[in-house]
């Protein structure tokens, strides 16, 4: 990084500091960025203030953790400054969680839970996050922490933890993503389709959320979720006693989605270069109605769920064995290449969790309260999101001089900040 980054830092944050509206806070927000983005290898309070000759520690403290003020302002700068760079009608919304390991039981949130970073159960934090995507350039937007039973249970360790009196209701993951994408949208900021994985994909009521808002989603399924054909019919039984029935029911029952795929035509698809050739797997789709819609007692006094809205379900067979399952509301007219561009476009969320961490500390936080959590989170995104406009804007004068044509297939590898895909392709565009 050139030696005059501070200098565009503090240009860049402008409408950020304008936002906060205080002189003080105006000084600590580049600060603490500054001592996010800066040389060391820790990234919490104490050291980045020992490196910080213009401010202290007990500064730094109170403007992340105790100072009152409000983060709206800021993450609406942050949700347009994203918009600016990777916004769009080719733009992904990509839903995911990320954890942050702890130790201990007193920072807020913290309990053993599935980690998808670590591939187990550990003790940690589990934040959900949204991340603004387009030309495979991610720019985080969103993270918020989900809450286990462990805490929404006990008023006394959410009150210590200084948790807002409307976030100490559960939440599951996927009504945490649904008001995030609300506040996406209600900032103006573009994109064109929802990318998650099975973890909010195989909630009936997070896809039906999405739909009611008329947005276009690629999700990953359970393959034991059950589906029906598209062309299933309904029939209206006739009740041999009792009362009349009140609703139609499906010809025939459900299967699992990984029953449905099992006689379809499965292709190879490649949808992008990797860093060790072309990235390829085997896939199959077919048009379905998921399992989703009301319930109905059949003859054998079993519930069944009747079927919902008509879908792409789309199978993935990997060189491992392993198999994964998809649902999208994509059009009907869709190529099964574009859809398998759309359902792997979600991979770069994953290097933006990776950047966040490795590079500036987003799972440094020593504090344990809520706000200071929250207030650290965003403040890594704000830093991300400078980096990344550095770096389009590097890859812009070099396509200028000409010289992008040759770096066409030029990786970004998710551990080094310094470089930058200058131009790559771009998964959204097969969709128009």
């Amino acid at each position: 990084m050139c030696e005059n980054w501070k200098s565009d830092l503090e240009r860049w944050l402008a409408p950020f500091v304008c936002a906060l509206r205080h002189k003080t806070r105006a000084r600590m927000c580049p600060a603490y960025i500054s001592g996010l983005i800066g040389a060391g290898e820790r990234k919490s309070v104490q050291p980045m203030a020992a490196r910080d000759d213009e401010v202290g520690y007990d500064q730094l403290h109170h403007f992340i953790a105790s100072g009152v003020w409000d983060v709206a302002p800021l993450e609406k700068a942050l949700l347009a400054e994203a918009d600016r760079m990777v916004g769009g009608a080719d733009a992904w919304l990509i839903i995911d969680d990320t954890a942050l390991p702890k130790k201990g039981v007193c920072s807020v949130g913290v309990a053993p839970q599935y980690a998808s970073s670590l591939g187990k159960t550990a003790n940690c934090q589990s934040m959900v996050s949204l991340t603004l995507a387009s030309h495979e350039v991610p720019v985080m937007v969103g993270l918020r922490l989900f809450l286990p039973e462990s805490w929404t249970s006990d008023p006394r360790r959410m009150a210590q933890a200084r948790i807002p009196e409307d976030r100490r209701t559960a939440r599951s993951k996927p009504e945490i993503a649904i008001e995030e994408i609300d506040r996406v949208i209600a900032s103006g900021a573009r994109f064109g389709c929802i990318l998650a994985d099975s973890g909010y994909g195989s909630s009936g009521p997070f896809r039906q959320a999405l739909s009611a808002r008329g947005l276009l989603w690629a999700v990953g399924l359970s393959r034991r979720q059950t589906v029906y054909p598209a062309d299933i019919e309904l029939v209206f039984p006739a009740a041999k006693a009792g009362r009349p029935r009140k609703y139609h029911i499906a010809e025939h029952p459900p299967v699992s989605a990984e029953a449905a795929l099992t006689d379809a035509k499965w292709q190879r698809i490649s949808w992008r270069r990797g860093t060790k050739g072309r990235l390829a797997c085997l896939f199959a789709a077919r048009r379905i109605r998921v399992a989703d819609g009301h319930k109905h007692r059949m003859r054998n006094q079993r519930m069944q769920r009747m079927p919902g809205e008509e879908v792409w379900l789309v199978g993935e067979r990997r060189s491992t064995g392993e198999q994964k399952y998809y649902v999208s509301n994509l059009p009907p007219g869709m190529s099964l290449k574009k859809l398998a561009a759309a359902i792997k476009a979600r991979w770069v969320c994953e290097q933006a969790h990776q950047q966040l961490k490795e590079e500036l500390g987003l799972d440094h936080f020593e504090g344990r309260s809520w706000i200071g959590l929250h207030r650290h989170a965003l403040m890594t995104m704000i830093a991300y999101a400078f980096l990344q406009s550095r770096r389009l804007e590097a890859a812009g004068r070099k396509k200028r001089r000409g010289t992008a044509a040759t770096t066409k297939h030029a990786r970004y590898p998710a551990s080094n900040p310094r470089l930058f895909r200058a131009t790559a392709a771009n998964a959204m565009s097969a969709l128009s």
